[in-house]
């Protein structure tokens, strides 16, 4: 197991970002929405896009979260989540996505969905969105769209999710 170290993005780290979301996937998509996202004020919250590093200090993963609304309430959405395919399955994107979730506690967001693989995200404490009536605003499996607690002291909203435009739903 590699040991990771993970940090918030820098600007230095942008074109590394987007080479780990390009190779990552079959398409630039997800680059290219890790960019429009940068550029959204509505959307952006500096501090939440996290990388991880090798010891030779390779950015290898990237995790984004991003401001989204549940029910008119304020959520984060998890997305995308990025490794480099020469590092995947060492702990990199895991790193990445738990130092993101911990940024994200330390500035008081309470609720991250993440629409993703029902059998990796529950290892970050990720459970069936439905649970909290928490719905995708488009047709997906009830084991894919889940949510994560961050602040059981806070409500939690129910209701359709808001994605920022840049996701285009």
């Amino acid at each position: 197991m590699t040991n990771w170290t993970t940090h918030s993005e820098a600007p230095e780290d942008r074109a590394a970002i987007h080479e780990i979301n390009a190779a990552a996937f079959s398409t630039t998509a997800e680059a290219d929405l890790v960019d429009a996202l940068r550029a959204d004020p509505d959307a952006w919250i500096d501090g939440l896009s996290w990388v991880a590093a090798a010891p030779d200090g390779t950015l290898a993963a990237h995790a984004l979260l991003t401001r989204c609304h549940v029910g008119g309430q304020p959520a984060l959405a998890l997305a995308p989540c990025a490794v480099l395919p020469a590092h995947q399955r060492k702990g990199a994107g895991s790193a990445a996505i738990r130092a993101a979730l911990a940024a994200a506690v330390e500035q008081g967001e309470s609720l991250v969905v993440v629409l993703g693989h029902a059998d990796y995200y529950p290892r970050f404490g990720f459970l069936p969105a439905s649970r909290w009536g928490i719905r995708a605003p488009f047709e997906v499996p009830d084991e894919a769209m889940m949510a994560l607690v961050l602040d059981s002291d806070r409500p939690v909203p129910s209701g359709v999710i808001r994605y920022a435009a840049a996701f285009g739903v």
